[in-house]
């Protein structure tokens, strides 16, 4: 799968599960970590592994498989790790804590058509 297809699929199911706040950085000129990560919120542990489990789902339905997925048992901060994408999902304590966006400040905000 195309990054830029996969990249549709995963915003498209956060969208599609009501994820809050979500935000795009292209980091490939900073690190060879990943091109891109997916940063949203959920409004509780339920809704944070609503939302994991949704992006999991469809890109396994195009063939993907994520190469690592932590947090999911605690849900207060789920990464998944698709190569190029990385994908965080927090709880929106969590998010204001850790504040990935200003980590990552550097990188290229990507826009994203339907965030709120």
């Amino acid at each position: 799968m195309e990054i830029g297809e996969m990249y549709d699929e995963i915003v498209a199911a956060l969208e599609e599960k009501k994820a809050r706040d979500i935000r795009v950085i292209d980091i490939q000129e900073l690190t060879t970590i990943a091109t891109y990560f997916i940063i949203c919120s959920g409004t509780s542990t339920t809704h944070i592994k609503t939302l994991a489990d949704e992006v999991e789902v469809k890109l396994k339905e195009k063939g993907v498989a994520p190469l690592r997925l932590e947090g999911y048992n605690g849900a207060r901060w789920v990464l998944i790790d698709y190569g190029d994408i990385v994908v965080h999902i927090f709880h929106e304590e969590d998010r204001e804590f850790y504040n990935l966006e200003r980590l990552w400040q550097d990188g290229r905000a990507v826009p994203v058509k339907n965030a709120e």
